[in-house]
């Protein structure tokens, strides 16, 4: 069993509905976000243009933070999901170097204020606290809503099909672009998908081998278009396939992986 993510950018709106429910089901400090909608610079017919698609942990199986923590703070469970013990994390941020697609966050003490600066923290802060605590001076990231995935599964709940038992970024989209399910099996919904929509994962030429997968009819271009060797850190824009060098690189990983 290995829990997968599949997203079709040719539904997906960017309406960010998945980047406010995870904020809210985590109950994350005003500057940490686990899912992002990532801007991409593409040249199309000569000429500049960029792209969104969502992005968020890849739960790689061969996941470089893993290998990195010292601590052991990282550690991937036998269904693929990668988490964060921020009991044993020391705020080394070796995880966050390491990960080819920057999607972990360090919390700092003094960038998190709170929602309203000066004023008393509100009650769904303190709720927070209460249910969700993120600790100052640890790293955080998405975790495919492990927590409803055990419960699901706890009490004879299917994951990516039963609503209490899938993440919550999934529940809440309105155009149905996020399909979670386990992609170790090849009749469920999120294999079916994947061989029938020939979805690809990002940055493939990197052996991490993701377990998020996307869908599009083109790879590369303007409005729903994702492009495969996309980067999905703060860089993008400054990596794109309108640069030169990076067209260099993304031909060089295409040759490779042929």
């Amino acid at each position: 069993m290995r829990w997968g993510m599949v997203i079709d950018l040719t539904k997906c709106t960017r309406c960010h509905g998945c980047v406010a429910a995870c904020r809210v089901e985590h109950f994350l400090p005003l500057w940490v976000t686990w899912v992002k909608l990532a801007a991409y610079e593409t040249e199309e017919r000569g000429a500049a243009d960029i792209t969104t698609f969502p992005v968020r942990c890849n739960q790689c199986a061969d996941a470089p933070c893993v290998d990195v923590c010292p601590t052991g703070a990282t550690s991937q469970r036998k269904d693929g999901i990668v988490t964060i013990d921020a009991n044993k994390c020391i705020g080394c941020r070796y995880c966050v170097i390491a990960c080819p697609y920057q999607n972990r966050t360090f919390i700092f003490s003094w960038r998190d204020p709170g929602y309203f600066p000066g004023y008393p923290k509100t009650r769904y802060e303190k709720k927070g606290e209460e249910l969700y605590p993120h600790q100052k001076g640890t790293t955080t990231k998405c975790n495919f809503c492990v927590e409803k995935i055990d419960y699901g599964l706890a009490n004879g709940l299917t994951p990516g099909i039963d609503r209490d038992a899938t993440p919550a970024c999934v529940n809440t989209c309105q155009a149905r672009a996020l399909t979670f399910g386990d992609i170790d099996d090849p009749n469920s919904n999120v294999s079916r998908l994947i061989a029938r929509k020939n979805a690809f994962q990002l940055q493939r030429v990197l052996g991490t081998d993701p377990s998020i997968y996307y869908i599009d009819g083109e790879v590369g271009g303007k409005d729903n278009k994702a492009p495969e060797h996309a980067m999905t850190g703060i860089h993008i824009q400054q990596k794109s396939t309108v640069d030169p060098r990076s067209k260099r690189l993304i031909e060089e990983g295409r040759k490779e992986e042929e």
